[in-house]
């Protein structure tokens, strides 16, 4: 968001939590994915809102960045594990871009939707979330084929980045944050600006020919075959 709203984007930021007041952007909407997604008539208020603010400008992107990651295996996942880290993680992005799709074809734009390594490459205890991002990844290529032309969409598939999320999970534990930036060839985890910066590029014509992408920002860990000998 701030790497957008630095480049001059007039940014329209969404949250379930109430606005940080150093928050950089246009307007700030508290606003439940979940709820977008099982509730028509509020997801009916919630996109009548947006296209207010837009006042038939276009939309040139959409981001879809938030996530929810709910641990647990085989034994221990539920019907609503599921169906919260399913509507968040992949029904979201989906019904988002549905209902703002004539803005963002207005307007020539793109989508840019925030997968993540676990896409591809996982570990156990993140069944429900590596199952949505995997969708998330293949949500990108089908609609590329079904949007043609018209509009432009990409998946990010970032390792690990210090996000605040990451490093509260972290938090007395140095030697495993460590041994985790040591597992990344380039010796160290991303940062938000990195993700924000792919994303930026994806957005821009530069990119013009990019559609359908998955990108893999993960500092070439996705190229490390583990060998215990």
């Amino acid at each position: 968001m701030r790497g957008f709203h630095a480049a001059g984007y007039a940014v329209i930021a969404t949250d379930l939590v109430p606005a940080p007041a150093d928050l950089p952007c246009r307007v700030y909407l508290e606003v439940d994915l979940a709820r977008t997604v099982a509730d028509t008539a509020y997801s009916a208020d919630v996109f009548g809102r947006i296209r207010v603010l837009l006042a038939g400008q276009g939309l040139a992107v959409l981001v879809n960045n938030a996530a929810t990651q709910v641990l647990g295996g085989a034994e221990t996942l539920g019907r609503d594990d599921w169906r919260h880290t399913l509507n968040v993680n992949l029904l979201a992005p989906f019904f988002w871009t549905q209902a703002l799709l004539p803005a963002l074809e207005q307007a020539r734009g793109s989508i840019i939707n925030i997968s993540s390594i676990h896409a591809r490459l996982t570990k156990p205890g993140f069944v429900a979330y590596s199952t949505s991002k995997a969708a998330l990844s293949g949500l990108t290529r089908a609609l590329a084929l079904d949007l043609g032309g018209r509009v432009r969409i990409n998946a990010i598939e970032p390792a690990a980045v210090a996000t605040d999320m990451l490093k509260a999970g972290f938090i007395g534990r140095p030697k495993r944050f460590r041994k985790l930036k040591s597992c990344h060839p380039v010796g160290r985890i991303g940062t938000p600006e990195e993700v924000a910066a792919c994303a930026l590029w994806l957005a821009s014509d530069n990119a013009a020919f990019v559609h359908g992408s998955c990108i893999a920002l993960d500092g070439g860990i996705g190229a490390v075959l583990y060998d215990p000998s």
